[in-house]
């Protein structure tokens, strides 16, 4: 019989932050990076076991782990309930989750409801959960806090059959400026970090081919995840008097500089 896990006690400096689709990718690269760095954790996602796995890859890491669907209002709250009777202060969320949606599917074939699993997931969800932190900022004290949102960078250049990626993508561009100038009172700053070809479970298609804006398909460069986490913890550590509102980092060789 194995020991149950045992959370390290609250620490009074560690900083916290919340970090939705921490379960793979992006999302636990940045968790891993964060909590190496110290940070208290509050992982959240669809499926509890990813969300374990990245947990315990992190030694010492204080971490909770919450299912959640973040296009749900419901699920939203309960999670940032939880998180709050987890520890009672929230220094970062990092709005992570997100879905490609469907691939290959002409723009005149693509189904209403492929657009609004998209819409919910990449812009509801992150409108929800700023919103949720937002709150919890602005009660805290001291007062502030940080809000990350993982854009792309199809919100400047977009791939062929990309129409809800690309814009949700835009649209959570205009999320961050908003939130940027509605946080200044609060001392809560917000940024995005549009990335281009992380390898990563959900971007392995791209080594062996994607569409072009000339209608080949061709394999395109990738960069290593652990260079986004670090980014990201950069963008987090900073003092709150200082922000990076936005931030693009992508594998040096892709065609994203003179896409189309």
């Amino acid at each position: 019989m194995t020991e149950p896990r045992r959370t390290p006690p609250p620490s009074p400096s560690a900083r916290v932050a919340l970090i939705t689709g921490a379960g793979s990718g992006v999302g636990q690269a940045v968790a891993r990076e964060l909590g190496a760095a110290g940070w208290t954790l509050v992982l959240a996602g669809r499926r509890r076991e990813t969300l374990e796995r990245t947990r315990d890859g992190i030694d010492g890491v204080r971490a909770l782990c919450v299912a959640a669907d973040v296009s749900d209002p419901d699920d939203v709250e309960r999670l940032f309930g939880a998180a709050a009777g987890f520890d009672p202060r929230l220094d970062l969320l990092f709005n992570n989750a997100g879905t490609f949606g469907p691939g290959g599917v002409p723009f005149e074939e693509l189904p209403l409801s492929a657009w609004h699993k998209v819409v919910a997931t990449n812009l509801t969800g992150s409108f929800l959960c700023a919103q949720a932190a937002f709150r919890r900022m602005k009660a805290q004290d001291p007062q502030g806090g940080r809000i990350i949102n993982n854009g792309s960078v199809s919100a400047h250049a977009p791939r062929p059959g990309s129409a809800p990626y690309t814009a949700t993508k835009h649209g959570l561009t205009g999320l961050t400026k908003s939130l940027s100038l509605d946080g200044r009172p609060y001392r809560i700053a917000c940024g995005q970090i549009d990335i281009g070809n992380a390898a990563t479970d959900m971007t392995d298609r791209m080594a062996h081919g994607v569409p072009q804006a000339d209608g080949r398909l061709m394999p395109e460069p990738l960069m290593d995840v652990a260079d986004v986490a670090r980014t990201v913890r950069h963008m987090a550590e900073l003092p709150l008097e200082a922000n990076i509102p936005f931030a693009t980092v992508l594998a040096t060789a892709m065609p994203y500089i003179g896409r189309g």
